[in-house]
């Protein structure tokens, strides 16, 4: 079973992707609604893969995903951006931060499910 923490500070957007990916025979789906509850959860349960809105109180996105990247116990664990941010400089500190994917809002629950499949397929 493998565990995928989403932290997104709008209700209705964890919701929609807890709905989207829960599968009990595959993903437990865990949910922060903030930058520190992301962190604090992901170290207690070391998901395989951590979904990051990037405008979050507290700590945004891209400050959690450096700290999961810079710690030795969470560097390991797959992060995609799932952001409304659609500028080229916004991709770009995604990736200097660790993302390993960079997923824009609106999207398909479908297509956001395809992705989530292939990033734990590599894990």
């Amino acid at each position: 079973m493998m565990k995928i923490l989403l932290a997104d500070d709008e209700e209705a957007i964890r919701s929609l992707v807890a709905a989207t990916l829960e599968n009990p025979e595959r993903y437990t789906v865990l949910l922060a609604e903030d930058g520190d509850q992301a962190l604090e959860m992901a170290m207690r349960e070391r998901p395989e893969l951590v979904l990051l809105d990037v405008r979050m109180p507290h700590k945004d996105g891209f400050e959690v995903c450096r700290e999961l990247k810079a710690d030795s116990r969470t560097a390991h664990i797959k992060v995609i951006m799932l952001t409304a941010l659609t500028l080229d400089e916004d991709r770009d500190k995604a990736c200097n931060s660790g993302a390993d994917e960079y997923f824009t809002k609106p999207f398909s629950p479908l297509a956001l499910l395809s992705k989530v499949e292939d990033i734990l397929a590599l894990v």
